[in-house]
């Protein structure tokens, strides 16, 4: 196997490299195959971030827990999982790429089977932290499996079905897991995985291998960082529970919050002078020096919170002012991932031939477009007005998530894919628990502002009050209540009618601010560097 790189001379004067290095590698099948092949196991652990979801009175129910405790099913399971990201490229080139990928599958279907069995919530919450955790290690690696895989300029449609996965399954989750729960039971959420499992692993030892460059690699890494390493997991895990608590806790007026955010700062602060001064750090931190890189971090922590925001905003509307069911609510949500089925090949095929920074700027526009129609919002819009709000924005998700993936590797060393895969995707992870909780907490405060405003208008005075209230208890009457029963019943139909109404603005409001924020990304693209590929030329043996 005759191998060649792009010779030193093609870097630029500031030190970035305008053309990619990379190792001529032909693995032993098809690329298409071994893409597929990796794409089977991310899409099980990005379905299974979502799925459990709704799963939770079920949950909370069926193991003698309070609907708070039960949410630790869901947030240890993101802690774990996000503190494994940034590290998996490191432990990835210590033992090899296709050994660590294949224990992460093994140990995340053996520990779903273990949380289908847990007969109590301590025990469904410790298997869930070694889930995710083993699930940390899925996507990055399929991403530079990806990237190692396909040269530069093929990489668009690669990452076209590398998004279909992670893109489709958060959105189908909330409505599969519905259906599972209504007509199995929540343990069913966890055994599904078991035989994705054990297919992805008889696949991924027949046809993934690592390329010789790793094999390389892997025999000069020798010493661990167990300081960078244990700083890290501080950090990451401290801000997790800070933005998955926050709002539950009221943020910093709980002392729990404000201990995860010393944590998480001071934690961050150690860890910076740590990897700067380390001889071996577990994170190479010259990588944001390259302008795209570092461009492509911050719009994927973007990328995330408008995905996962909007997939909480709208399902949460659905089932909270219009008394839809989680499983109906799932389904306006399951029409977007259908139109991305057939859209992220198209967008894969064209990020061959457009400029990836133009592709941004489209799907950043199309994306505000898509969040500004969620802003006409009523209590009388249709399914399929609901389900066109999704459409609308996930026609922009390809057309950021593709080129973003792409760019995230342009000029950088073939032997930092690893790391590159593992910090782009806890940038989108971070993003999304940012979406979230942002989100949660305006639409908290909102509400809340528009009820008092609101109630300020409804008195015993107000003759649109009493007209309302009259006409209530009147219907109520006629219904067979007496008539101070109908008149206190008349109230409180009122002041529900105040609190959805007060609700329903605050999705408003919240939906305005999300168009503002996305609407000022859209020149962000324009701020990097116009990737230029050259495949290097192969000798002749």
């Amino acid at each position: 196997m005759s191998e060649s790189a792009v010779p030193s001379d093609l870097a630029s004067p500031d030190g970035l490299h305008d053309h990619e290095e990379f190792e001529i590698w032909h693995p032993r099948f098809n690329p298409w195959v071994i893409a597929f092949t990796v794409t089977l196991a991310t899409f099980m652990e990005a379905l299974d971030s979502s799925i459990a979801n709704v799963a939770l009175p079920h949950i909370a129910g069926s193991l003698a827990a309070s609907r708070d405790e039960s949410t630790w099913v869901l947030t240890s399971y993101l802690v774990s999982n996000a503190v494994v990201l940034p590290i998996s490229g490191w432990i990835s080139n210590r033992i090899g790429r296709k050994r660590f990928y294949m224990t992460c599958v093994a140990l995340f279907t053996v520990f779903s089977l273990l949380c289908g069995l847990a007969p109590t919530l301590p025990m469904l919450i410790f298997f869930r932290i070694i889930q995710g955790a083993a699930g940390g290690g899925l996507q990055p690696s399929e991403r530079s499996i990806l990237a190692d895989t396909f040269p530069p300029e093929r990489r668009s449609l690669a990452f076209a079905l590398y998004g279909m996965a992670v893109v489709l399954a958060p959105a189908i989750g909330p409505t599969f897991g519905g259906w599972i729960t209504d007509n199995y039971t929540w343990r069913w959420i966890f055994f599904l995985n078991i035989p994705i499992g054990i297919l992805s692993l008889i696949l991924t030892s027949r046809i993934v291998e690592d390329p010789p460059y790793l094999n390389r690699l892997r025999k000069k890494i020798v010493s661990v960082d167990g300081i960078g390493l244990g700083l890290l997991i501080l950090t990451i895990g401290a801000l997790q529970m800070m933005l998955d608590k926050g709002q539950e806790d009221d943020w910093f007026g709980s002392r729990f919050i404000v201990l995860c955010a010393v944590l998480a700062a001071s934690g961050f602060v150690a860890f910076l002078y740590r990897e700067l001064t380390a001889e071996h750090p577990i994170i190479d931190l010259s990588l944001y020096k390259k302008r795209n890189f570092a461009m492509t971090q911050i719009v994927m922590v973007l990328i995330g919170a408008a995905l996962y925001s909007t997939t909480v905003l709208i399902p949460q509307y659905l089932q909270e002012l219009m008394g839809y069911t989680a499983e109906q609510a799932g389904m306006a949500l399951s029409v977007g991932g259908l139109v991305l089925i057939v859209l992220f090949p198209i967008v894969g095929f064209l990020g061959q031939k457009v400029d990836p920074r133009l592709m941004i700027t489209v799907g950043f526009a199309v994306l505000s477009l898509g969040i500004l129609r969620i802003a006409d919002l009523s209590l009388n819009i249709s399914f399929w007005d609901a389900s066109s709000w999704r459409v609308v924005m996930v026609l922009g998700m390809p057309l950021l998530f593709v080129p973003i993936s792409v760019m995230s590797y342009v000029g950088i060393p073939q032997v930092k894919n690893n790391e590159v895969s593992g910090l782009t995707a806890l940038a989108r992870n971070i993003g999304g628990s940012l979406g979230i909780s942002f989100i949660t907490t305006l639409l908290t405060r909102r509400s809340q502002m528009h009820q008092t405003y609101l109630a300020a208008h409804v008195t015993s005075s107000s003759l649109p009050y009493r007209g309302l209230q009259s006409g209530i208890a009147a219907t109520l009457r006629q219904d067979g209540y007496s008539k101070p029963d109908a008149h206190i019943r008349a109230a409180a139909q009122v002041y529900h009618l105040l609190q959805q109404q007060a609700r329903s603005l605050a999705y408003i409001d919240t939906a305005r601010i999300l168009v503002v924020l996305t609407a000022c990304l859209i020149p962000v693209g324009y701020l990097m560097q116009k990737p230029k590929f050259r495949r290097p030329i192969e000798p002749i043996d």
